[in-house]
């Protein structure tokens, strides 16, 4: 099922055809997002840019790693830690316990890693009683091997909504008792919040307060949409923990911090997320989009579940539903079509099967119309043509 590779000459022709106008000879920006959008009556829908809040072409924008980065390795200005998160966290040596979904290398740190609270496809899933508490006593079982061994707890990292494994939502109740495991063991909860905070969600400006009014991290992470494009990225931290790290008397230098353009780039995406309401947008625009995916599911037995809140949407595909199988190569087939047709969609999940939809925050409900018509014709012609998995044999 997997799609023909596109020859790299017909890749460049296309480019020079579709958006070489866009662009000087320098490879500037030539033409602004208004022109564009004047001229554009079918503009491409970009699902696939980690969030950005405006639809801005910089081809020389630069967006935030996913590798952490401590004093013995070369950090970049980029990264996705920065070093005084873990230094905030700890002293080396220290075991943090880390819940994305991902493969994360460390000098001077212990990773271990505790099982994402999938309800989908984890161990604990929606018929389980309590899967908040099941999953939070997976990372108490970390905490209490590591101090077995004699170590130190130093922080537990967790995206507020885990992307890379798979557009999960964390059953609510879960951050709080694993806050108060990693407390209780003198660790911090430190909460990532570079895709999916600044009112992404909709309901709550940060992901994390999807989880409760009770529940505060210790340490928050941002970056990506802080500076729409330009690389930004900022912490922030409750008082005790800032005084404690204050009262270490070491330096902290950062030879990229504090640049007043970057400030005054994150203090007018700021702005623009005021006076345009795209708070309440994600919201509507959201839910509008949930309920023409869920109208996907009911139609397409490939489609298992669909998750998510506000503009953070996963569409999990399966080759069965009593396994619940990846659909992993059906998946790469689907989006390679979306591309074809000028939607831009890529897939996470350890299975490579779940699409992510992260639209831009200006994302409208025409937008949506549009996209989902595109999702249903390509999955309605892959049900009368191919018919490679059980997934697609369950269609008359």
């Amino acid at each position: 099922m997997a799609a023909d590779q596109r020859p790299k000459a017909d890749t460049l022709a296309l480019r020079q055809r579709l958006i070489s106008h866009l662009f000087s000879g320098s490879g500037r920006l030539t033409r602004t997002h208004a022109e564009m959008s004047k001229e554009a009556t079918e503009a491409e829908n970009a699902f696939r840019n980690n969030p950005k809040f405006q639809r801005l072409v910089t081809p020389s924008a630069s967006c935030f790693a996913t590798t952490c980065g401590v004093e013995r390795q070369a950090l970049p200005a980029d990264s996705f830690f920065p070093r005084i998160l873990l230094r905030l966290s700890g002293p080396k040596g220290s075991t943090c316990t880390m819940n994305r979904g991902q493969n994360t290398s460390i000098a001077s740190a212990m990773w271990r890693t505790a099982p994402l609270p999938d309800t989908y496809r984890g161990p604990y899933r929606e018929d389980h009683p309590n899967p908040a508490m099941a999953y939070a006593n997976e990372v108490k079982r970390v905490v209490s091997s590591a101090q077995e061994k004699g170590r130190k707890i130093a922080a537990f990292f967790a995206e507020s909504l885990p992307s890379v494994g798979g557009q999960i939502i964390p059953p609510a109740g879960y951050f709080s008792q694993v806050a108060e495991h990693i407390r209780k063991a003198g660790g911090v909860f430190v909460a990532d919040e570079i895709q999916v905070g600044f009112g992404r969600v909709g309901k709550h400006f940060w992901a994390f307060q999807l989880q409760g009014k009770d529940f505060v991290p210790d340490i928050v992470t941002m970056g990506k949409s802080i500076g729409n494009g330009h690389p930004v990225a900022c912490v922030a931290a409750t008082q005790p923990v800032a005084r404690a790290f204050e009262a270490t008397g070491v330096e902290y230098f950062n030879t990229f911090g504090g640049s007043p353009v970057s400030c005054a780039v994150g203090l007018a995406v700021l702005n623009v997320l005021e006076k345009e309401q795209l708070q309440d947008h994600a919201t509507s625009v959201g839910s509008f989009l949930m309920q023409l995916l869920g109208q996907q599911k009911i139609k397409h037995p490939i489609v298992g579940d669909v998750r998510g809140v506000g503009l953070f949407i996963g569409v999990d595909l399966i080759k069965d539903e009593a396994t619940r199988t990846p659909a992993t190569e059906e998946a790469a087939y689907l989006v390679s079509r979306l591309k074809e047709n000028y939607v831009l969609l890529s897939t996470d999940g350890p299975g490579r099967n779940i699409l992510k939809f992260k639209p831009p925050m200006c994302f409208s409900l025409d937008n949506a119309r549009q996209v989902v018509a595109k999702l249903d014709a390509i999955l309605t012609d892959m049900e009368e043509k191919v018919r490679s998995c059980e997934t697609l044999r369950l269609q008359p």
